[in-house]
């Protein structure tokens, strides 16, 4: 083979690494958090009676899901300044993704909200709960608990997708890796030193949502 493995550029480097995986980490989480805030106001919309609402949430779901996530980027970091909308590299990259979690996170949450019979929401109205308490507890709540796993599927995907946002400067951890290989020129060691941290990040995360399903989404498992 004639290759001589030498992993002391990612010694030498390791502080550029984690700096890189914290703003990874950082990324994803503003992201998914403002995209799960998008996902549920878009469920609404979607399940609304309204047509006009209803046909907006679509019409974003649509766009956003059959277009591919670098063009979405682009279209944010390099369009927008056309219209004289300016972002930092980081925060083009919290929108676009936010933007994007939010068109997928909309038809899972959808999917669950629909999953909860209309008898409990009746239920609800005619014991005197208003209908915001009525959703957060009778209809959000359990509808989370169906559709959780989906959820934490596209939850890993959004933190994968923060590999794409280098593509913009923003310096996450691929960003760190380029940098770095750019000038060691040690691709198979840098490249996959930066798989195994992001495979460390999934298992956190997993292992992170595991505790936050049996905390608050167990109790409903007895509930159905």
């Amino acid at each position: 083979m004639g290759y001589t493995f030498d992993f002391s550029v990612i010694w030498n480097n390791i502080g550029l690494f984690a700096a890189g995986a914290f703003v990874t980490i950082r990324l994803s989480l503003i992201a998914i958090a403002f995209g799960l805030i998008v996902g549920i106001v878009g469920a609404l919309f979607r399940t609304s009676s309204n047509r006009l609402l209803n046909w907006l949430a679509i019409a974003y779901v649509e766009a956003i899901r059959n277009t591919p996530f670098l063009i979405q980027l682009f279209f944010i970091f390099f369009g927008l300044p056309n219209l004289g909308i300016k972002l930092t590299a980081e925060q083009a990259a919290i929108l676009s993704l936010a933007v994007n979690f939010g068109a997928y996170s909309t038809e899972i949450v959808r999917a669950g909200v629909e999953s909860i019979h209309k008898g409990q929401v009746e239920a609800g109205l005619a014991l005197g709960f208003k209908p915001l308490s009525v959703f957060r507890y009778i209809v959000l709540t359990p509808a989370l608990s169906n559709i959780y796993p989906a959820l934490v599927g596209q939850i890993i995907l959004a933190v994968l997708f923060t590999s794409v946002v280098s593509q913009i400067a923003a310096e996450d951890l691929t960003f760190a890796g380029d940098y770095l290989n750019s000038r060691t020129f040690r691709s198979f060691e840098i490249y996959f030193t930066i798989s195994l941290i992001y495979l460390a990040i999934v298992w956190l995360i997993k292992g992170l949502t595991y505790t936050i399903e049996k905390r608050f989404f167990e109790f409903a498992k007895y509930r159905r």
